[in-house]
């Protein structure tokens, strides 16, 4: 089920980008996120993954499309629900897949934006460690590089950020999506199936916000590790 809220985007709001956000209990944060989307993107696509906080409707009256699931499925799940929803829609050209926590920057997803279409790019990841503004803490970066090292020798890629969130893939890189993993490994799984397409593809320096907030919700050195773990063992 999904519906639209009246909310009105902002001038010059990009019409054929569509901004895709699994969501899960982030009530007290998801309307400004969203609200800021809107003024640079016509289209954003909020997936309640079974939220109990209110979460939905707080996405729904900043202006997001909402697509809910009846219950928790797992952010992988949420990722393929919005996916698949922009896919449907025929003026997708791209997707840009976004953290609804607020750790990610509005003007980076614009610039990854702008670079696929410069560059004809068909899958632009965010990396946080192309430059130093990020400041993760040296135990977290040490072990998210690992991940990195992980990932590249599954994926056979070569990125140098493999568990950020911040993505823009276009249209026939998307339809070639199809995840399964439903926790932190989706990560993974969605760099190895876009490689697999052979598509031109490049690496974007975003800076991530570790908030107060964000840290709490899950972005913590255990939550990293347990990301590793979940990588390795699945």
């Amino acid at each position: 089920m999904s519906n639209t809220s009246r909310a009105v985007s902002g001038p010059g709001a990009d019409p054929t980008a569509y901004v895709v956000i699994p969501l899960y209990n982030e009530a007290s944060v998801i309307g400004g996120v969203v609200s800021e989307l809107r003024q640079s993107f016509m289209h954003v696509v909020c997936v309640d993954d079974g939220s109990t906080d209110g979460s939905g409707a707080a996405a729904q009256a900043a202006g997001a499309t909402l697509v809910s699931h009846p219950f928790n499925l797992g952010q992988g799940a949420a990722l393929q629900t919005g996916i698949e929803y922009a896919l449907a829609q025929e003026t997708c050209e791209y997707i840009v897949t976004f953290d609804a926590d607020g750790q990610h920057r509005i003007e980076d997803a614009a610039g990854m934006l702008e670079l696929a279409r410069r560059d004809d790019l068909a899958v632009v990841y965010g990396s946080r460690f192309l430059d130093d503004r990020t400041k993760p803490g040296w135990a977290k970066a040490a072990v998210l590089k690992t991940a990195v090292w992980v990932t590249n020798m599954t994926t056979g890629t070569r990125l140098t950020d493999a568990h950020n969130g911040l993505r823009v893939i276009r249209r026939d890189a998307a339809a070639r999506v199809h995840l399964a993993q439903d926790r932190m490994a989706h990560a993974t799984e969605i760099v190895l199936q876009l490689a697999r397409t052979h598509l031109p593809s490049g690496e974007y320096p975003v800076e991530l916000l570790y908030t107060d907030y964000s840290k709490a919700k899950g972005q913590s050195l255990l939550n990293s590790v347990n990301i590793l773990v979940d990588l390795v063992v699945r």
